[in-house]
């Protein structure tokens, strides 16, 4: 079994292995904050622009990637200072260095010439510095951008967006290829505050390598807000961890807003959830324009903090954020460099899903409720609402389901005359700004590629695509599989191949057994990461071959869970019942009846009304007989 541990292998690295392997033995040193040490250097306009900008119709103060061009001497000098304190791995001045970023000092078409400029000034002091027994790195730094996927900009439109995803990607992209060219050894997607933007330069690294036939260690640090453990667009850190797993990065971690202080809590429950490295770099305590750097700690406060988290077990790597200076960097590397490193944690195989808030599945858990009344296909009441336009109503709907015990939500647009791709982007927009909705993660239902991507290209959790298959051959379902990696999406696979929907017991062993192998060995994807759906077809519908479908599919589930380890089972329950429509307590007790023998034997989620369900014990014993005889197939 092909399966993705985490980090990387070393062998899989064409740079930065040397990085990796020093991570495995000593607790490691970042650099300090640029933006800190340029203010000490008290540029005015004139230095910024040099004379290639001196007639630039914007200012440009303050675009600190732009010295990189103009002053380079300056950011090298700075890249000496922190090097000389200490640290082991220094940043590119590239944190704002993008099309999007530059746009706003009318500067865009820069963005590649400042990262192989930034990336190569950082080389030449990385290599002045390096010996044989300790190299210095140089970290490509991608920073949040200055624009959120996930957060409106208009008060009165919670569906609006002022960037989107593949604008995101397209920049990261540009960014990415400077930096390779110009010789960094990692890449650091760093301060986080919207998980999607951060998805999007994921799917850029990985785009990139690919192109590029190369792979680095990828560090992502994410930025905690507020004292309510979350960041700006409202993830929890284990949510954040979720969304992010699958990019199997060297390190994760936080950085930046509170402090070390007030990060504590939240970098004590990485380092126990994660199964990578951990690298902490955070601000010298919280703002003081009285202070010379702007900030509160001094070098001995923060290196005595780091100290702590070091003597704790919690990191692997750590540095500092705005506010630190080469003193704070050396006196973080006096503290720490004698210490024990983290030990990364053995993690239970889970299904580790998140909207805002993280979502763990294992063997143990209870039957998920994914709820099925955000679907045009199933509700015409929903249906009505989305051709309508009737987008508040229809969040309603979504929020209904979350309150009635929902733990995942199936969205689905396909309708013949609906835009499923416009409908699908317009309602994931607006219920992200949710947060009721949004804690829990999305099923993305669509029978139509393209409306699935649009979705995978909205949500910053970690969601669910419904579906894939063998429907279509091989060649299709693995490419559409590499793709719900590369967005970190879990996957319901329909047991349908080329010959049509398994409807035997032993079509369905097959077809999931193939399934299961390619997933793994051709793609390398999680097995937990699977939901099979063996096909809940309608039961005494007067044709005698229907009669078994319910049980046919409780014995695949059965067979599933034991032969296709760690794999899930999930099914459109209302499917089972089609024959009674019409016929609510019917089909609830057919509901209740069918989940408690499926459940029994390994099923995991099922898309079903979260408000209509049963309690088998509580079901009439004369009406649960009558049904066990339909649903059990039973004379």
């Amino acid at each position: 079994m092909a399966y993705p541990k985490l980090p990387f292998p070393l062998a899989s690295y064409t740079r930065g292995a040397d990085f990796a392997r020093a991570l495995g033995s000593r607790i490691m040193i970042l650099d300090g904050a640029m933006g800190t040490m340029i203010q000490q250097y008290k540029l005015s306009e004139a230095d910024f622009r040099s004379e290639r900008f001196a007639a630039h119709g914007k200012d440009v103060k303050g675009n600190n990637e732009l010295l990189s061009l103009t002053r380079p001497d300056i950011i090298l000098e700075i890249h000496k200072q922190y090097l000389a304190a200490g640290c082991d791995v220094i940043e590119t001045n590239t944190f704002g260095a993008t099309t999007i970023a530059q746009g706003d000092y009318e500067l865009a078409e820069l963005a590649y010439e400042q990262n192989i400029e930034s990336a190569r000034l950082a080389r030449i002091a990385c290599d002045a510095y390096s010996t044989p027994e300790r190299p210095r790195f140089v970290a490509g730094a991608l920073g949040p951008q200055p624009k959120t996927a996930s957060i409106s900009p208009d008060v009165n439109d919670p569906g609006a967006r002022n960037v989107t995803f593949d604008e995101l990607r397209v920049a990261y992209t540009e960014q990415l290829n400077g930096l390779l060219d110009g010789g960094v050894d990692l890449i650091l997607i760093e301060t986080i505050f919207d998980t999607l933007n951060a998805k999007a330069a994921i799917f850029a690294v990985e785009e990139v390598f690919e192109a590029r036939g190369e792979r680095l260690p990828v560090m992502i640090s994410g930025t905690v807000t507020d004292a309510s453990g979350r960041i700006l667009s409202g993830q929890t850190v284990e949510g954040f961890w979720n969304s992010v797993r699958h990019a199997r990065p060297i390190t994760i971690g936080l950085n930046c807003a509170l402090g070390a202080a007030l990060m504590r809590p939240y970098i004590a429950e990485l380092a126990k959830i994660c199964d990578t490295y951990v690298c902490v770099y955070p601000n010298a305590g919280l703002p003081n324009p009285m202070s010379d750097t702007g900030f509160d700690e001094t070098p001995a406060d923060t290196s005595a903090l780091l100290e702590e988290f070091a003597r704790a077990g919690l990191v692997n790597m750590a540095g500092g954020c705005c506010g630190t200076t080469p003193e704070h960097i050396q006196a973080i590397a006096e503290k720490v460099q004698a210490l024990p490193i983290r030990v990364v944690p053995e993690i239970a195989v889970k299904t580790r899903l998140s909207g805002l808030e993280a979502l763990n599945i294992d063997d143990e858990s209870l039957f998920v409720n994914v709820g099925e009344r955000a679907n045009v296909t199933g509700s015409k009441a929903f249906a009505r609402l989305i051709r309508e336009e009737k987008y508040d109503e229809a969040v309603a709907v979504a929020r209904q389901q979350v309150e009635n015990g929902a733990q995942i939500i199936d969205i689905n647009m396909d309708e013949a005359m609906l835009d499923s791709v416009a409908c699908m982007h317009r309602f994931l927009n607006m219920i992200a700004s949710e947060p009721d909705i949004a804690r829990v993660p999305v099923m993305i239902d669509s029978s139509k590629w393209s409306v699935i991507e649009t979705g995978l290209k909205c949500v910053q959790g970690k969601s669910i695509v419904n579906s894939i298959s063998l429907k279509e051959g091989e060649e299709p379902f693995l490419k559409q599989a590499r793709l719900c990696r590369l967005y970190g999406a879990a996957a319901v696979v329909m047991a349908f191949d080329e010959k049509g929907q398994a409807d035997t017991l032993e079509r369905r062993k097959m077809i999931c057994t193939r399934a299961y192998n390619l997933l793994i060995d051709k793609v390398g994807f999680p097995p937990e990461d699977i939901i099979f759906d063996p096909n809940v077809f309608a039961i005494a519908t007067g044709i005698d071959e229907h009669n078994h479908y319910a049980v046919d599919f409780i014995e695949s589930t059965k067979w599933i869970r034991e032969n296709l380890p760690h794999a899930r089972i999930s099914g459109g329950v209302s499917n089972v019942s089609f024959s009674f429509r019409g016929n609510e307590p019917i089909r609830e007790a057919i509901h209740t009846v069918f989940l408690y023998h499926a459940i029994r034997e390994g099923m995991t989620m099922g898309i079903v009304n979260a408000g209509q369900l049963g309690v088998y014990a509580n079901i009439d014993p004369a009406l649960r007989e009558l049904v066990e005889d339909v649903v059990l197939d039973r004379e």
